[in-house]
């Protein structure tokens, strides 16, 4: 693109958005190229809203126009355009302005802005978009002020100016609205930029999931094949929308195929019906779907699912491909799950879409289910169907090219059908974001993730991302942080899925065990303890215990209060069976026949299940089941029956018919709240007969009810997603009270800001600054941390032996002499570092011991400092992360944080509740608290250096690392004796600009 020499054109400025209606859109700036693009755009636009534009008549544009509103210095002069299928749909402009509104150069900070949208884009959301990017411009071309004028009439672009959240000052002059805006970001501003990018990514969602029509591309004409298996899954689950199939080799004259319409291409649909379609599901070879994108994308289709593989998990040519693909889908609007996706399912009743190669539809549920394998996809919507486990959602995003599951927290933070999140990734495109999203998620529904290649320091097949440097450690830290769970195999995500999904959450970590076996009992007695849960004694009911005695016992371990949760342990009943009892017959001791009839269940699992569900039916607290060889059990309490919630219809399986009647009787899952409790006594207990009813056990968090008790074939598992549940349900009180960022007053931010701009300065200079950045001097780096209140305590340099006993006379016995040197700095075990000396001869001897044995002064620096207080040696580091951003971390020092890498991280900013949790989340954090009789340190002093430190690296993002060590944390305050501060050149953070698609 051709533009003046003095000023390139600024392609970081380019981003793909998405507008409020879930369509994408591309912003970019305004080139010379773009004359007859602008001339098309006007004469598309209304004549009213040209009028509100220029204020007067203006029916077509000059070519003096054309040349000023495409020519631009991208400095003084900027403008930017919103194009969808590469024509212009808006535009905005600022020119910079002086004080009296006269044409200016920097450092004038102030700019006349004015916008212009195609009417038939209005309320698209475009006019907002463009004012975070159009602020984002000016903001890095040194402009603080936006000044606009605007028609009284144009009550739309007011609108847009007053929502943006920035301060600003509205009058009106000689017939119009003078509005400034400072486009400093506000804790406003940056509210409404997030609550729009969530209804506006939400939305994008939703189309996907809940399209009108959907055409499936790349239907064979013989069966089999992955277009015609789709389209018989869609078929098969009973989609309620309009479905196509699409091959260009079809025959003229071919009416259907598997009586669903046939077509050549979408444009024939659209011809033919006259309706658009919503959703493309894409089944050719990759070097076909771009003809197929260009066909949709001319014709109207909103989304892509494309299960195509050869792109980015295939080599460089085929990420290339890849993102040609996202380029060319963009370019009209549409977004793409994939490509090598394994598809998309909804089960709700009003759509019922199974778009996807999934060899059995998934029962309806509560269950939102993310995942980036399509091998993975497979065996988790296996494993959630076995053990009874319905889902509202299933997204296979493969390569994740555009939609990714920041999207679709999007979606589920607010999707009533959705009380549990899952989701399984091999990549974070966006940590930042991801956190930021699965916190605000957390805090009403759980968020379940299992991490693949967590250790191979390198991005998978296929996506292209930042690398995170920090130990996986460190990242399980920071999704705990957002109160995310986090697994370590898809085992235990679906063991966590089910107790959340069916289970109200735990008041607390006190746990009731029963069971008819009491060496079963030991064993999950012995794992809660092994999770931090507080079990009470196993209940032994005998191996001859009936149905009825765990009812009974079950209830009054719920009606405990000293109890938060029970665990129920159950093996084959081992006494004497009555030929005419309800489980009686010829069922073997595990219980594997249904043994169901008119009269209601016979078999001991059945019958047992049925008495743990009415037991539980009206508690608060969770109830789990450990089975070991009673398959009845696990399959009857497997099979529970979904019951709808308070005032709603039951929904259909996909499928099903749905003429059932209105009030069935409840299955031997499913609970009728408005039931009396049966009586206790002697007999046996039986229920009722079953019913039949939708799929699935309505849970989890949302307030339907719950009616499944979810059952583990070993004590560890059931023990381990309920530690989980209980940890997640603290997170969730506590976030109900989020802690605060203190705000210290003697805290010199424009001091240290004009510190470390002056250290940049003179690096760049001097041509110091490295890939790592520079690393401030010690002098420096202890003025930069005085401006945030942190105190180093000095160090003076001693070359030789005389030196170092003026050193110490001038700061004062007792003293330290340690060497400086990189291999010995902090090792006290190799004798680099010498204590207590009282004396000007023990400096002496000490200084020759040190030379004699370690080697020169030259090469070990030696310098002398001040003796601190006896306390706890801890080390405070912060750095940044190319993947996560600023992140705080605290261990003690030496072998417990170098050996066994004990530390604990959080993101930056910290508030004061995060640093009480940063010291207390490390294995050996009791030695700070008193361990073994010794004298507690002062930890509140240690939070608060936590927090000054997490402000400066928040204020400034230049400070790239921090590292202070040793920190001596005494009984009262504490002393830092080392520190190292790393600066360099910022870089923009990809979850604080303005809104924009990844594009990897």
């Amino acid at each position: 693109m051709q533009t003046r020499p003095e000023h390139a054109y600024p392609d970081h400025w380019e981003a793909d958005v998405v507008l409020r209606d879930g369509g994408t859109a591309r912003v970019r700036p305004i080139t010379p190229e773009d004359a007859d693009r602008l001339v098309s755009f006007y004469e598309r636009v209304s004549d009213e809203s040209k009028y509100y534009r220029f204020f007067a008549p203006y029916p077509r544009l000059t070519d003096k126009d054309v040349h000023r509103f495409t020519h631009h210095d991208y400095v003084d002069r900027v403008g930017l355009a919103v194009t969808v299928g590469g024509e212009f749909i808006a535009t905005v402009r600022y020119d910079r302005i002086d004080g009296q509104g006269r044409p200016a150069s920097a450092p004038a900070g102030e700019a006349e802005v004015a916008f212009l949208v195609e009417d038939a884009h209005h309320g698209r959301g475009v006019a907002s978009a463009l004012l975070e990017h159009i602020a984002a411009v000016a903001r890095e071309r040194g402009i603080r002020r936006f000044a606009a004028e605007v028609l009284p009439a144009n009550t739309k672009m007011i609108k847009v100016f007053r929502d943006a959240g920035y301060t600003q000052r509205r009058t009106f002059e000689e017939g119009s609205v003078h509005l400034t805006l400072d486009l400093e970001p506000t804790a406003e501003s940056l509210a409404v930029q997030r609550a729009r990018e969530q209804r506006a990514e939400a939305r994008s969602v939703q189309r996907l999931l809940a399209p009108g029509s959907v055409a499936v591309v790349g239907v064979g004409r013989a069966p089999g094949g992955v277009g015609r298996t789709v389209l018989r899954n869609l078929v098969a689950t009973g989609y309620t929308g309009r479905l196509y199939a699409v091959n260009r080799a079809f025959a003229p004259d071919l009416g259907t195929i598997d009586a669903v319409p046939a077509h050549r291409s979408v444009g024939e649909i659209v011809a033919a019906t006259g309706e658009p379609v919503d959703l493309a599901v894409v089944a050719v070879p990759a070097d076909r779907v771009p003809e197929v994108v260009a066909d949709c994308g001319e014709h109207g289709v909103r989304g892509l699912v494309v299960l195509s593989a050869g792109y980015a998990e295939s080599g460089e040519g085929g990420r290339a491909r890849q993102r040609a693909l996202v380029r060319q889908a963009r370019s009209y609007g549409m977004r793409i799950i994939g490509p090598n996706s394994f598809g998309v399912i909804s089960t709700a009743g009003a759509v019922r879409l199974n778009a996807s190669l999934a060899p059995a539809a998934p029962r309806p549920g509560r269950i939102g289910l993310f995942t980036q394998s399509g091998a993975i996809g497979i065996a988790l919507l296996s494993g959630l169907h076995r053990r009874g486990a319905g889902l509202s959602t299933f997204i296979s995003a493969g390569n994740r090219a555009d939609v990714s599951g920041n999207d679709f927290l999007q979606y589920w933070y607010e999707d009533p059908d959705t009380d549990v999140v899952l989701l399984y990734l091999e990549s974070i495109g966006n940590p930042r974001k991801f956190t930021r999203l699965a916190r605000r998620t957390a805090a009403v529904k759980p968020v379940v993730v299992v991490k693949g290649a967590r250790h191979s320091g390198s991005e998978p097949p296929g996506h292209a991302v930042p690398v995170a440097r920090i130990p996986d450690a460190a990242v399980g830290a920071l999704l705990r942080q957002a109160g995310v769970i986090r697994v370590d195999t898809v085992t235990e995500l679906v063991d966590a899925g089910l107790l959340l999904a069916g289970q109200p959450l735990p008041a607390g970590p006190r746990v009731a065990i029963l069971g008819n076996s009491e060496s079963l009992g030991l064993l999950t007695y012995d794992a809660c303890l092994a999770e931090g849960l507080r079990p009470s004694a196993p209940e032994d009911l005998t191996t001859a215990a009936t149905p009825d005695d765990f009812r009974r016992a079950l209830e009054r371990a719920l009606a405990d209060q000293d109890c938060d949760a029970v665990i129920v342990t159950a093996i084959p009943f081992v006494g004497e069976r009555r030929a005419d009892g309800p489980y009686g017959g010829a069922a073997g001791a595990g219980d594997s026949a249904s043994g169901t009839g008119e009269g209601g269940p016979t078999g001991y699992g059945e019958v047992l299940a049925a008495a743990l569900r009415d037991a539980a039916r009206v508690a608060a607290k969770p109830v789990a089941v450990v089975q070991v060889e009673l398959g009845g059990l696990a399959d009857a309490l497997a099979a529970v029956r979904r019951t709808a919630r308070p005032g709603a219809p039951a929904e259909a399986a996909p499928g099903e018919a749905t003429g059932r009647a209105a009030e069935p009787t409840p299955a031997p899952g499913a609970v009728d709240s408005g039931s009396p409790h049966p009586a206790g006594g002697g007999a046996p207990y039986r229920p009722g007969p079953a019913a039949d009813g939708p799929g699935d056990g309505a849970g989890g968090t949302g307030g339907g009810q719950r009616t499944r008790i979810p059952a583990y074939p070993a004590a560890e598992r059931a023990v381990r997603a309920l530690s989980q549940a209980v940890t997640y349900a603290r997170w969730r009180r506590e976030a109900a009270s989020p802690g605060r960022v203190p705000a210290y007053e003697d805290i010199d931010e424009p001091g240290a800001a004009a510190l470390i701009e002056r250290a940049l300065t003179e690096a760049r200079s001097g041509a110091a600054i490295g890939a790592g950045g520079v690393t401030l001097s010690a002098d420096r780096a202890r003025e930069l941390l005085a401006r945030y209140g942190i105190a180093v305590r000095p160090t003076l340099p001693a070359p030789d032996p005389d030196a170092a006993a003026l050193a110490a006379g001038r700061l004062g016995y007792p003293v330290a002499l340690k060497t400086t040197a990189p291999h010995l700095r902090h090792r006290a075990d190799l004798g680099g570092v010498r204590l207590d000396l009282a004396t000007e001869a023990q400096v002496r001897q000490a200084y020759r011991e040190l030379t004699e044995q370690l080697g020169q002064p030259l090469e070990l620096q030696p310098v002398v400092q001040s003796m601190a207080p006896r306390g706890v040696d801890t080390v405070v580091r912060a750095a940044i992360d190319p993947a996560v951003g600023a992140v705080l971390s605290f261990g003690l020092a030496g072998a417990p944080s170098e050996l066994l890498g004990d530390m604990s991280h959080r993101l930056v900013p910290v508030t004061d509740r995060d640093a009480a949790e940063l010291i207390r989340a490390i294995r050996t954090a009791p030695l700070l608290f008193g361990w073994r009789g010794s004298s507690p340190v002062d930890t509140p002093a240690l939070e608060e250096l936590l927090l000054r430190l997490s402000r400066l690296v928040d204020d400034h993002p230049e400070v790239v690392g921090v590292t202070l060590e040793p920190v001596v944390v005494a009984q009262r305050g504490l002393t830092a004796l080392g520190a190292t501060v790393r600066l360099a050149p910022p870089v923009a953070a990809a979850d604080l600009g303005p809104r924009r698609l990844p594009s990897y």
